[in-house]
């Protein structure tokens, strides 16, 4: 049986180990966080590499992709410096591929979206799907200044993201470790920003950033995340959300990250690397991924 398993900086309390089957063939799946360990997870890479199929990078992305060029995140390509054998997944080909068609794909079930006013609190990590979500609003509203770097200014439109984002992203590529690592446990702090969660009908992005400031009360909201659990659905459909799509599949009650995803499919494709674009879009189709949807 072929293995894919994640090593993430993330909480150990999102561990999971399923098997899953893509046209009959199984793929053992596994997460394993590290809890903000950089060094465990550093000698777990080493330790397992050309013993699975396949990585996925958790907690951190190893590149950050803005249009055509990717911008390498050095800190965290330490924490993989070495794998020589074991293709690394950061989730990155599924950012660009999955999530910028979740619409599309989620069409049977969700039907032609609209929205009046999209948030996304981060989207240097997602901008597939923050293009997406421009795609079906009227209006989007992208925090990268004020989630991740503290600075007031809201940004409208994608063209005036890429705009300040191809001046940051070189900055951005020499962070540390602790400036780009997601967090560990996801729990929240004081809402902030909340007029923008208020006056948007779809909220969209990376879950642990939108759980990070969100306000207690988003009745009749749409929800586009990742990696959601048994208790973050449960979180979003007690505070009034209406929709919530998970832009990977569930999984005995959870999702994966894109990182674990496309690692499992890279397994399954059996080519020793990571997978192009088009080789993803290829498969995202034979194997029939599809968002998950969850209707209040």
């Amino acid at each position: 049986m072929k293995r894919a398993i994640s090593i993430s900086l993330g909480s150990s309390k999102r561990d999971k180990k399923v098997i899953v089957k893509f046209k009959g063939e199984e793929i053992e799946v596994e997460r394993v966080g590290t809890d903000g360990d950089a060094e465990k997870a550093r000698r777990m890479y080493l330790d397992l590499d050309g013993k699975v199929d396949a990585f996925g990078v958790g907690g951190v992305d190893l590149y950050l992709r803005l249009d055509d060029r990717e911008y390498p995140l050095n800190a965290a390509l330490k924490l993989v410096q070495g794998v020589t054998r074991t293709p690394l997944c950061d989730g990155r080909g599924l950012k660009h591929t999955l999530e910028r068609r979740v619409f599309e794909l989620g069409r049977q079930e969700l039907g032609d979206v609209h929205f009046k006013q999209a948030f996304v609190p981060v989207a240097v990590d997602r901008a597939g799907l923050a293009e997406a979500v421009a795609e079906v609003s009227d209006r989007i509203v992208i925090g990268d200044l004020m989630v991740a770097l503290g600075v007031p200014i809201p940004l409208y439109g994608i063209p005036a993201y890429k705009r300040v984002a191809r001046i940051m992203l070189p900055i951005v590529s020499h962070f540390p470790l602790s400036m780009i690592f997601y967090g560990s446990d996801g729990a929240e702090k004081e809402p902030k920003y909340v007029k923008y969660f208020e006056g948007s009908d779809l909220l969209a992005g990376d879950f642990l950033f939108m759980r990070k400031y969100m306000p207690a009360r988003l009745d009749g909201k749409t929800v586009v995340t990742n990696t959601t659990t048994e208790d973050n659905i449960k979180l979003l459909l007690e505070r009034g959300v209406r929709t919530i799509i998970t832009t990977t599949p569930r999984y005995e009650g959870r999702s994966f990250g894109t990182n674990m995803l496309e690692a499992a499919v890279t397994a399954y494709a059996g080519k020793g690397r990571r997978l192009t674009d088009a080789e993803l879009n290829v498969l995202i189709d034979e194997i029939g991924l599809k968002p998950s949807v969850i209707q209040a």
